[in-house]
Order: structure tokens, then sequence, then C-alpha cells
């Protein structure tokens, strides 16, 4: 894997193409608002979506968290779900920025168990903003060729290798509410 050409494409603020568990997901550097804008723009996403961060471990997403507020007797069941294919929704941080969170006071982030996109991560050394590969409302796409043929040149740097077993993409639910916005 040409790790030296994903770091230099994030850190660039280009655009990414990664297998994930159920479908190739789409990103960038989190931090990276132009970056970020770019990705909604390619998707056709409006920012009040909001975005998902994908990690390697937590600690890539504990800064983007409002970690203290997670209650204590929570934190197990929180933190059971990882590392797996389960984004949950927690309170963000102050000083999140709006286009990630969609202007919400909650993130959405998953410590994945998907080994290609683990190593991914620890690559950039960073987590990176996970959208599937599709335009809004279109099917999501569950090869690099097709990504390549679909988005071609919008696309910096794709991954080759396959997306993991998983069905369907990610389950999202807030772990304090038991709240679930994808099953």
């Amino acid at each position: 894997m040409d790790w030296q050409a994903a770091k230099q494409a994030f850190a660039d603020g280009e655009l990414l193409a990664y297998p994930t568990e159920a479908v190739f997901g789409l990103g960038c550097d989190p931090r990276n608002e132009a970056a970020v804008q770019k990705l909604l723009q390619v998707k056709q996403r409006p920012v009040e979506k909001g975005l998902i961060l994908v990690a390697a471990d937590y600690s890539q997403v504990v800064r983007y968290v409002a970690d203290l507020a997670i209650p204590q007797d929570k934190r197990f069941s929180v933190f059971s779900h990882w590392p797996g294919p389960v984004t949950l929704v927690l309170p963000a941080a102050d000083d999140t920025p709006a286009w990630l969170t969609g202007g919400r006071r909650q993130i959405a982030v998953r410590v994945t168990a998907h080994e290609p996109t683990r190593q991914l991560c620890k690559a950039l050394g960073s987590a990176i903003v996970s959208t599937s590969a599709n335009l809004t409302g279109q099917p999501s796409l569950t090869t690099a060729s097709a990504v390549r043929e679909a988005f071609g040149d919008a696309i910096a740097w794709v991954m080759d290798a396959e997306v993991g077993g998983a069905a369907t993409p990610s389950r999202i639910l807030d772990p304090l509410t038991q709240e679930v916005y994808r099953a």
C-alpha cells in the first residue's frame, strides 16, 4: 500500500477513498474545512446532515468528543461497541466544528475493526471523515474500480482493498439515550 501517497493527499486537503465494513467510504482530514467542503460538494451532501469520523482507536477521535460528558456508569456500555461496525453519536467537544457536526451538539464516531481502514487511520495518524462513496441518494459503491469510475480525478487516492463482510453500512446509535439513527 502506498501510504506516502495517502499521507500526502490527506495533508494537501485532497479526498481519499477506502473500504469500510460494508461499502467504500470517502474521506478527508476532519481538521481541514476546505477538504470537508470539497467532500460535501463532490457527494452533493448538505453540511447540515453532519459527518462520521472513523478511527483506528478512540484516541484518534477523543479530541472531537466531550469525553467528560459521558457518564461514568455508561462508559462500559459505550466503549464495548468498539472496535466494530457501530457508529456512536456522542456529545461533541465545544470546539468541534459545525462542518463535522452539522451544527448539532453531538458528533458521530466509529472505531473500526475493518483492518484496511484501521491501517489507513494508523498511517495517517488521524481519524478521517467517513461518508459512503456515492452521490447523495444513490447506491453506495463497493469496489475501488467503481469509485474511480464514478468520481474520477475528484478522489486523489483510492485504496485497493476489499470491503468487509457486512451486508449494510454501520449501525448508528446514541448509546446514552439508546436512540437508533440507522439500524
